[in-house]
């Protein structure tokens, strides 16, 4: 089953796609919750290339790393990677008020489709929020 989520980021194009593609950046808007947070991000953007994020649970009670590989990039417009088994297509689209970006992935057996539904519509909110203010304070 496919889970499709997305967000308008009030933002230039170069601006939201640096903010995707950039550990730094990645780092400060990478989690689903208040209570969770991305300690390391590393980024090879090229089919074939590898991501990591290190997400953990503030409090240290867990954490995980979300890594894959890259299988396709359209500088500005495109993003395939797959995750183990799954797959995940990220789109950027301009618009009248701002790109859309638009997240399609396989969904997983172990958690209920809502819940992950909610988690990366999350991190897609988050980031929005991040490019917003950083585009703001520039």
């Amino acid at each position: 089953m496919k889970i499709i989520v997305s967000t308008i980021v009030a933002a230039p194009m170069h601006e939201v796609w640096r903010a995707y593609t950039t550990p730094e950046d990645i780092k400060l808007w990478n989690a689903a919750s208040v209570d969770w947070h991305t300690t390391a991000a590393s980024v090879d953007l090229r089919p074939g290339g590898k991501f990591s994020s290190r997400m953990e649970a503030k409090n240290g009670s867990f954490g995980f790393d979300f890594e894959g590989e890259y299988t396709k990039i359209v500088p500005h417009q495109l993003i395939e990677y797959a995750f183990g088994d799954r797959l995940a297509v990220i789109e950027f689209t301009e618009g009248v008020h701002g790109v859309t970006v638009t997240l399609t992935f396989d969904a997983e057996s172990t958690h209920p489709e809502e819940q992950q539904r909610t988690g990366w519509q999350s991190i897609l909110d988050n980031f929005a929020r991040h490019v917003k203010g950083k585009v703001a304070s520039e």
